[in-house]
């Protein structure tokens, strides 16, 4: 009898389908070890031996496993191909005591238990609030954090446009002011409402006629087929899935056979998937709608491996599966990789430059038309935020023409600061920075949500009170281990020893050889001296400059004693330095706010 273990009891049940009579399929339903969370796991004294502990939940499986192992004549492990897969196989044959070796995975884990419980212990004693920190969570949520403040430190810009309502034979479109008394204008060269109204005058009292018609081709290439990072991206956008609830649906998927891998970083397909895609699209279009050759991926983002193809359907012949969520889910993977091999959308963009008759006044209006769809007819990426382009078919215009003058309003706007991230946009820069894995994405962001550093409301990040203090926490005491770049390149380092190129015990060594006595170091501040450092550090952010110039730290209360930063049972908070006579508080996360009690 031969005994083959994989991850999932439904990819058992199917795969002992196939093999037959000679063969059983056991699951190991998912991990069965991992380091207990509890000091002495990892020792870095001892060469950074581990003490692994089996599941609670995972022995009578294990018992299966062992049992049948026993009377089996071959063990074949046929977990999932990648770092995870071969870190559950590693830890069977542990199990089973068949023979020692590292996996790819586990210097990972190691690296994240020596982060997370040597400085949780430090936050705990320091930072009062503070639940854990990690070495990816700890980054995406400076991400975050960052965000935020650029938010807050955002100072809008006032600025104007004057758009013109013409007439062509019939056809109604707009042109925007683009030049005024011979200067050209950006978007915010006219910043008050003053020039604004002169400038529409200009329009409303000018005869505009058209100078110049250009018209230019445009090609529009679809995009790859899913990594995990676009597949999360996208089912954001277009479905309002979380990053955790995609992975669910597609590990679902995978396991019924409807889809490849789901966590890859890879954007390439196999050659028969190729030729089966485009084969799907002739019959479902024409052979206009596939290019020439077959068109070949690589991948951008910073650190990828491409060790696994993108995902895509098993079969191009079916267009849909299952129901509710997995069907959602299916047909974006389905239309993506369809699409990935398609024709190029053919566009054909115009612009028309009118002046008035003193040459001083210009308008130019835009518009864009599809000649041909290509991939479009199929599918279209989604997008964070809104698209500039202007899809509007404008009017046959040839030079000398003088169209019809419906109105000329100004309008006022102010300039925006930077969105909040979605998950969609956070695991798009994650991935961009290098930081983290396609594995990895969705369990960090879920981290980040059970801990409350962060909460979600309209599907945008908010960075929470515990959340903004840890960050800066790290950032003064830690700020090598939060740094993006640093980080980037820990993952550099950790995929060398997942390639074989690098020991696993020399990455660790000199990550611990710098880290462990700062760790000490922080340890031994008092909590005043944590409070007083992070005080300074927040300053700027805590207690801004005031319009009128005088003292941001001042008492708003009493007006004689000094706000500053203290450490509380339940978190930091702003304090008068005249307490107790001057009882005046506000929370942390109120900058430079005046209210308080």
């Amino acid at each position: 009898m031969q005994l083959v273990i994989v991850e999932s009891p439904a990819k058992a049940k199917t795969i002992e389908k196939y093999l037959g009579k000679d063969y059983r399929v056991l699951a190991s339903y998912g991990h069965v070890r991992d380091l207990p969370a509890k000091d002495g796991s990892v020792n870095p004294d001892e060469g950074f031996a581990m003490e692994w502990e089996a599941y609670a939940d995972k022995g009578k499986q294990l018992k299966a496993i062992t049992d049948l192992a026993k009377t089996a004549d071959r063990l074949i492990l046929a977990t999932d191909p990648d770092r995870e897969g071969e870190a559950i196989s590693w830890h069977v044959q542990e199990v089973l005591r068949q023979k020692k070796a590292l996996p790819k995975e586990v210097e990972r884990v190691t690296f994240n238990y020596l982060v997370g419980f040597t400085l949780s212990p430090v936050l705990w004693r320091k930072l009062p609030g503070a639940k854990s920190a990690g070495r990816v969570q700890s980054v995406a949520l400076r991400l975050i954090v960052e965000r935020e403040r650029e938010i807050e430190g955002f100072t809008p810009q006032e600025y104007w446009s004057v758009i013109a309502d013409l007439e062509q034979d019939g056809t109604g479109f707009q042109a925007r002011m683009v030049k005024y008394k011979g200067d050209k204008l950006d978007r915010l060269s006219i910043g008050d409402g003053k020039t604004a109204e002169a400038a529409k005058q200009a329009v409303e009292e000018g005869r505009f006629s058209v100078v110049a018609v250009e018209t230019k081709p445009a090609m529009r290439n679809p995009p790859p087929p899913f990594t995990t990072s676009t597949l999360q991206q996208e089912a954001a956008r277009k479905l309002g899935f979380s990053a955790s609830h995609t992975m669910r649906i597609a590990q679902g998927l995978y396991e019924d056979g409807a889809i490849t891998y789901m966590r890859t970083d890879g954007v390439q397909m196999d050659g028969d998937a190729i030729q089966q895609a485009r084969k799907a699209v002739v019959n479902r279009y024409d052979g206009h709608y596939v290019p020439e050759k077959p068109r070949q991926y690589t991948a951008k983002a910073k650190n990828a491996q491409e060790a696994h193809e993108a995902i895509r359907p098993t079969d191009f012949t079916k267009d849909h599966y299952g129901g509710g969520d997995h069907a959602k889910l299916y047909d974006l993977i389905f239309k993506r990789a369809l699409a990935s091999q398609m024709a190029s959308a053919r566009m054909e963009r115009t612009s028309i430059d009118l002046e008035d008759a003193t040459g001083q006044h210009g308008l130019r209006a835009t518009g864009q038309v599809v000649l041909f769809p290509g991939y479009l007819a199929l599918y279209e990426e989604g997008r964070d935020d809104e698209a500039d382009e202007d899809s509007r078919r404008l009017p046959k215009l040839s030079e000398g023409a003088t169209p019809a003058k419906k109105a000329v309003n100004a309008d006022q706007h102010f300039t925006q600061p930077p969105p909040r991230f979605s998950e969609a946009s956070l695991v798009k820069r994650m991935e961009e920075l290098g930081i983290g894995r396609p594995s990895t994405y969705a369990s960090v962001i879920q981290v980040l949500k059970d801990r409350s550093y962060v909460r979600i409301e309209k599907n945008r990040f908010f960075a929470e009170e515990s959340g903004r203090l840890l960050t800066a926490f790290l950032e003064r005491f830690f700020e090598r281990y939060v740094n993006y770049d640093y980080t980037a390149g820990l993952e550099e380092e950790l995929d060398e020893v997942s390639g074989g190129r690098a020991q696993w015990q020399a990455v660790l060594e000199a990550f611990w050889k710098d880290f462990k006595p700062r760790t000490a170091d922080v340890m031994e501040q008092k909590p005043s001296e944590i409070t007083a450092a992070l005080d300074q550090f927040l300053a700027p952010y805590l207690f801004p400059p005031k319009a009128d110039g005088s003292d941001p730290r001042l008492c708003p209360k009493c007006g004689e004693g000094q706000l500053a930063l203290r450490g509380g049972k339940f978190g930091a908070f702003v304090a008068c330095s005249n307490y107790p006579e001057c009882k005046y508080t506000r929370r942390f996360a109120q900058p430079g706010g005046e209210s308080g009690e």
